[in-house]
């Protein structure tokens, strides 16, 4: 049987580091069929996140806001481990908006910009193979 507790020990990660970790009261997010709120004996489960604001609630009451990409929410024992594509923290609700559009659309370019550049790649390589087949004289 777990034992009870008043926290949880959250991890938020993006693909190429830790975005928050820490031990927290509360935790509110947004999963494809709804929003939830999570203490820390919630029930272990796993589900999927879709894009939207995740509220950390640290242990002096201090509100965490977050914006966050589609994800994956996994709760064992008193650990929370939560991996997104994006996310983005915000000082507030208000100023989280803009913070999220501009980090966002910053990685929209960079994703762009690399799709582009191995689109190049791959058409040189199919260059590359049909000059091989060519006979030579």
């Amino acid at each position: 049987m777990m034992s009870l507790a008043d926290t949880m020990r959250v991890t938020l990660r993006l693909p190429t580091r830790t975005l928050f970790e820490g031990q927290v009261r509360h935790l509110f997010a947004t999963a494809q069929n709804g929003a939830f709120g999570m203490l820390p004996n919630h029930t272990d489960f796993v589900t999927a996140l879709v894009p939207s604001v995740l509220i950390l609630t640290s242990t002096d009451g201090t509100e965490m806001f977050f914006g966050i990409d589609e994800g994956v929410l996994m709760k064992k024992g008193h650990h929370v481990d939560i991996a997104i594509r994006r996310g983005v923290q915000g000082k507030d609700l208000d100023s989280l908006n803009e913070t999220m559009q501009a980090a966002f659309i910053e990685v929209d370019e960079s994703e762009r910009v690399a799709r582009s550049a191995l689109s190049r790649l791959e058409a040189g390589i199919v260059r590359r193979f049909g000059d091989l087949r060519k006979p030579t004289v």
